[in-house]
């Protein structure tokens, strides 16, 4: 593992640091595959968005500097990408201190391939998640501790991924991912108004369904409309489609996920 904070190769974080002490910022985790950061524009512009809404003043030029220092000192550049924003060292309470935020950028060297479906089953999880405040829907802060709960929950039904709902009845994703759900012989994304995280995938997925004229809705699922399901996938940065084959024990069509994938080209991300 690598972390740089701004574009300074550390060891250490100080402990007056405010993401430890409150979760203080926000963060995106990308893929880099044959030396290619995936999804660039669209991880910069959430870190960007991101930093506007949670008043964050953030050199994301540290990014670039950080990882030509990175790609300096490897002979082979893939892995995972992550690049956390900290409001950085504060005085203690909540007030803001004046200082430009601290971007880490941490690199964990793997061996990533080529982008295929994976399969999976799964079901619903029983935890449910509340609703977010307004200014934060979307926002992928430091504060996952509903995802460290939910993900205990799935690990613990010996599932990769589960479907999430909220305390109004409503499908919104996964624990680490965004879904698009196959009902009525048509593809859905949960409306994220209330809650959850505007995934860069899920953005990606989006834009070439929007390009190649497949129709696509947001819309809200409830409970009862889970018995429907005909097919289901989850995507994140790095994994564009798990499809499921079995949702709490019933089988789906994970074929018309496979078309899509197909369709979309989603082996190819850039």
């Amino acid at each position: 593992m690598w972390c740089f904070k701004n574009a300074e190769q550390v060891e250490a974080l100080d402990l007056q640091d405010r993401a430890f002490h409150y979760g203080d910022g926000c963060f995106t985790t990308a893929r880099i595959y044959q030396g290619k950061f995936e999804l660039k524009a669209r991880h910069l512009l959430r870190l960007k968005n991101s930093c506007e809404y949670l008043y964050l003043k953030a050199d994301l030029s540290l990014i670039e500097k950080s990882l030509a220092k990175l790609q300096s000192q490897l002979d082979v550049f893939n892995g995972t990408l992550k690049i956390i924003i900290s409001r950085g060292v504060g005085q203690r309470g909540y007030s803001l201190p004046e200082q430009h935020a601290d971007v880490y950028v941490w690199f964990y060297p793997q061996t990533h391939t080529e982008f295929a479906p994976q399969f999976i089953q799964t079901g619903v999880l029983n935890q449910v998640i509340g609703m977010s405040m307004p200014h934060l829907v979307g926002i992928k802060t430091l504060n996952r501790l509903e995802q460290v709960l939910l993900k205990q929950e799935a690990d613990q039904q010996q599932w990769i991924e589960a479907l999430v709902t909220d305390v109004q009845g409503m499908i919104v994703e996964g624990v680490s991912s965004n879904c698009f759900i196959y009902l009525k012989d048509t593809w859905i994304t949960p409306e994220l108004r209330y809650n959850g995280v505007h995934g860069v995938m899920r953005a990606e997925i989006l834009s070439r369904m929007e390009k190649l004229n497949v129709p696509v809705a947001h819309g809200f699922i409830d409970m009862d409309e889970i018995a429907n399901i005909q097919a289901l996938f989850f995507c994140n940065a790095l994994s564009p489609m798990k499809a499921v084959t079995h949702l709490d024990g019933k089988p789906l069509d994970a074929q018309i996920c496979v078309d899509l994938f197909h369709t979309l080209q989603l082996n190819q991300i850039h």
